[in-house]
């Protein structure tokens, strides 16, 4: 490479059009520099990817395919149920329709009762959907589950 003796902005005075670079448009755009951004990475300035990004090009690892993706429903066994009545009870925020205490677990944004614990009190709850452990269980406590959600549309 030829060493520039005398300083670039000596070239640069007397303000002209061109500032010595020639016919109109030399020196101005991005030609000049060969192009915008990651513009010719794989033809002319390959040189410079292999040294400095030689990963940019091609595919990197592994993504596992995802057997169902989007909709998981949110759960609650029995023994949260039974703790939920609880506290929903010093709040104010359940219902009583007899000797049954109302849990709308939609309002909740619960989906599915599951039937792992146990349950102490009467509680009449409605859900979307519930497994046949939870309504046995909450049957035999003396509650009722009452389902919004049909078998056929789940």
């Amino acid at each position: 490479m030829v060493v520039r003796r005398r300083r670039k902005s000596r070239k640069l005075r007397g303000r002209t059009r061109t500032m010595s670079w020639g016919r109109i448009g030399q020196h101005r755009k991005s030609g000049s520099r060969g192009g915008r951004g990651a513009a010719g990475l794989g033809k002319h300035e390959w040189t410079w990817t292999i040294k400095y990004a030689p990963s940019w090009f091609g595919k990197h690892g592994f993504k596992p395919p995802r057997i169902r993706v989007g909709y998981r429903p949110v759960t609650m066994n029995l023994s949260q149920l039974d703790e939920l009545v609880e506290k929903l009870k010093l709040k104010g925020m359940a219902r009583i329709e007899g000797d049954r205490i109302v849990v709308n677990l939609v309002e909740l944004g619960v989906h599915k009762l599951l039937g792992s614990g146990r349950i102490h009190n009467r509680v009449k709850v409605i859900v979307p959907q519930a497994s046949e452990q939870a309504v046995e269980k909450v049957s035999e406590a003396g509650g009722e589950v009452v389902l919004t959600l049909k078998r056929a549309e789940a």
